[in-house]
């Protein structure tokens, strides 16, 4: 029976346990005699985008690929099958983290400036356990401190592609509106099987000044 190259690629996707670029879809066919071309996969991909739209279940495009996810609105009945509650961040962490997403690359002085009381180093101990952030680089100051941005895991968590799908600086009225919004994500996140990604450095077009 021949194989159909949409439904083989809804299989790749439901078993991979991380998101998948077009690229790595068509390393899955190297092998073949006729592989599928790059336009045959983004086909197959546009059709069970628009298969899955209605459904429990959507195909999402992240920073780092394709995934299946739960839709937002049945996460808290899906975070039911797991024993695990939801880990709580704290407003200061949100804000810290907020802070890193719209002012990249940025220091932890700078942060401390912004929020107007010091960053705790558990704080930025935790963004960076979690891979949400990473040391970029040192500013070329006195003292040469580290330059904070966030990851392409911080982007697939909060189901985004780049940055740019932030919502506008001008319109957030305060770094606690931000921090709601995240750990809104957060909580319907945690439903998520697809949670645990790896982080790779944000693309070049991923900071935003």
């Amino acid at each position: 029976m021949a194989v159909n190259l949409t439904q083989l690629i809804e299989a790749m996707l439901f078993a991979s346990d991380k998101p998948l670029t077009v690229d790595q879809l068509m390393t899955m066919f190297v092998e073949d005699f006729t592989p599928p071309q790059r336009d045959e996969i983004k086909a197959a991909l546009k059709e069970l985008t628009a298969a899955y739209a209605n459904r429990a279940v959507n195909l999402v495009e992240v920073a780092s690929g394709y995934r299946f996810q739960v839709r937002d609105e049945f996460a808290p009945w899906v975070g039911r099958l797991t024993e695990e509650r939801p880990q709580r961040y704290s407003r200061a962490m949100l804000e810290t983290l907020a802070i890193i997403a719209y002012r990249q690359p940025i220091t932890r002085g700078d942060i401390e400036d912004i929020r107007g009381v010091a960053v705790s180093s558990q704080i930025m101990k935790t963004l960076q356990e979690r891979e949400w952030v990473r040391v970029v680089g040192h500013k070329d100051v006195p003292g040469r401190p580290a330059l904070f941005a966030t990851t392409r895991q911080f982007l697939d968590y909060f189901n985004l592609k780049t940055l740019d799908q932030l919502p506008p600086l001008a319109e957030v009225r305060s770094l606690e509106e931000i921090g709601r919004a995240l750990e809104l994500d957060l909580q319907a996140n945690a439903a998520d099987a697809s949670e645990t990604m790896e982080a790779d450095p944000p693309s070049s077009d991923a900071t935003l000044h």
